[in-house]
């Protein structure tokens, strides 16, 4: 079983930053791929980043805005998200997968509780 709890969320103005914190528990964390997803108000939940063996991966709406990271010896991973929109607005999550966390691929065995992010315009 894989613990993970978020921070970091908040309300930023439009062209702020902020960054997400996952801290995880229960498991090897190294060999766990991390990943972030999101999911605004009547939308569904969608792929953000992940980080594993294989590489980093960001949606396309993301893409050179945020920066995935992951500290292994604080079994943490980290989102950094520049220039924010106000269609970034959404409950983030944390989510861990045994190997690898594909956009697109299957959903991930383990999820955080989720962390608001608000942008105002």
């Amino acid at each position: 079983q894989v613990q993970l709890v978020e921070s970091g969320g908040g309300s930023v103005q439009a062209g702020g930053s902020l960054r997400l914190s996952c801290a995880a528990s229960g498991r090897t964390f190294s060999n766990y791929a991390m990943g972030w997803f999101r999911q605004a108000p009547g939308k569904e939940r969608e792929f953000v980043a992940s980080i594993s063996w294989i590489g980093r991966y960001y949606a396309d709406s993301v893409k050179g805005r945020f920066t995935i990271s992951r500290d292994n010896a604080k079994n943490t991973v980290y989102l950094q998200m520049n220039s924010l929109k106000p269609e970034d607005t959404a409950v983030y999550y944390c989510a861990a997968n045994p190997g690898t966390l594909l956009p697109g691929g299957s959903d991930p065995n383990y999820w955080g509780q989720g962390t608001q992010v608000t942008v105002s315009s």
